[in-house]
């Protein structure tokens, strides 16, 4: 059992047959069903079952997997050690969440491309829940998203702490004025997995304001747009609507402090490689934005509290269009 051949049973599995796998694998079907052939002969075990639709594993294949992939993993990050060293290098993937994409990173993006030039960045956007799910399976290196967060395979980087506002058409001057509403009321709100949308759910509730119905976006701008159009409400942090509100199209309504503040936390996988560009992007992002402040990062349900620094625009369509590729080799793209 070699690398090779683990390398070419995982993409087997990923791509669900074997004629799949060869183009992937920029080869030949002999040699994708060679290599499994003698993989299986050597560990005596079949790792697929063979159907008109293609292969699906068996116990066996399934078991394997997961130590296929994380050889791969393992010999790649063997290699962007030898290549770059610890000079910042290469590529990083970052998720974030639409508000900070907004809001906080610009001015992080900048102060990175300034100081790591020859690193390449892919932003993708999206929930705290998807975002999270995918730096769990090693498709994102790190994820700004809403925390606080405890999980045992993830570090949690405390970054900036928001202030969350009710937002809501101009002409809505008090909460009380959702009471009793009901039906009435409509969440403007991200889709399942969003962070603010359960607090929203939350707190409207506390309030006695139930049986609301939704509207889902994948973007802030339709967010806000429809919200200042009086379609319903939303709960957003203050600086990605502060512009809006000064500018007439929203009213913004404080909440207490305890429903207010959400600390925004970077978190990477526990176990995995840490390259020198990705350091570089965490001690920068600890840097530029306003910190919570914290002796070492860890698994906490408790996140110091901070605030609002320079920085951060409160302009919430300041996000770069999703897909384009911007300045200093960026390119930003969303889930949705």
């Amino acid at each position: 059992m070699d690398a090779a051949g683990l390398s070419v049973f995982a993409a087997v599995a990923r791509a669900g047959g074997i004629t799949k796998a060869a183009h992937a694998l920029h080869t030949v079907q002999s040699n994708v069903t060679q290599r499994i052939r003698l993989l299986e002969a050597e560990l005596g075990v079949p790792l697929f079952h063979r159907h008109s639709r293609g292969v699906s594993l068996t116990s066996a294949g399934t078991e394997l997997l997961p130590y296929a992939e994380r050889i791969g993993r393992l010999l790649d990050e063997a290699k962007e050690v030898a290549a770059n060293g610890r000079l910042p290098r290469g590529r990083i993937s970052i998720g974030a969440l639409e508000t900070a994409t907004a809001v906080r990173l610009p001015p992080l993006l900048a102060a990175y491309a300034t100081a790591c030039p020859d690193v390449d960045i892919d932003i993708t956007t999206g929930t705290s829940a998807a975002l999270i799910e995918a730096v769990l399976a090693h498709r994102l290196e790190a994820g700004f998203v809403a925390g606080p967060v405890d999980h045992p395979e993830l570090v949690a980087f405390p970054v900036v702490e928001e202030e969350l506002v009710l937002v809501t058409a101009p002409w809505i001057r008090s909460l009380a004025r959702l009471r009793g509403r009901g039906a009435a009321v409509k969440l403007i709100v991200f889709r399942a997995g969003c962070t603010y949308r359960a607090l929203l759910e939350a707190l409207l509730a506390a309030r006695g304001v139930v049986g609301t119905r939704r509207l889902e976006f994948g973007t802030l701008d339709g967010i806000v747009g429809c919200v200042a159009a009086g379609i319903g409400v939303t709960l957003l942090p203050r600086a990605v609507v502060a512009r809006a509100q000064r500018e007439g199209r929203v009213a913004l309504h404080t909440l207490p402090r305890d429903e207010a503040r959400v600390p925004t936390v970077l978190v990477r996988r526990r176990d995995a490689f840490t390259s020198a560009a990705l350091a570089r992007f965490i001690a920068l992002a600890q840097e530029v934005l306003p910190v919570a402040r914290t002796r070492s990062p860890r698994r906490s349900r408790h996140a110091p509290r901070g605030g609002r620094g320079a920085g951060a625009s409160d302009a919430y369509d300041a996000r770069p269009t999703d897909g384009s590729r911007g300045a200093f080799g960026m390119r930003i793209h969303s889930t949705r």
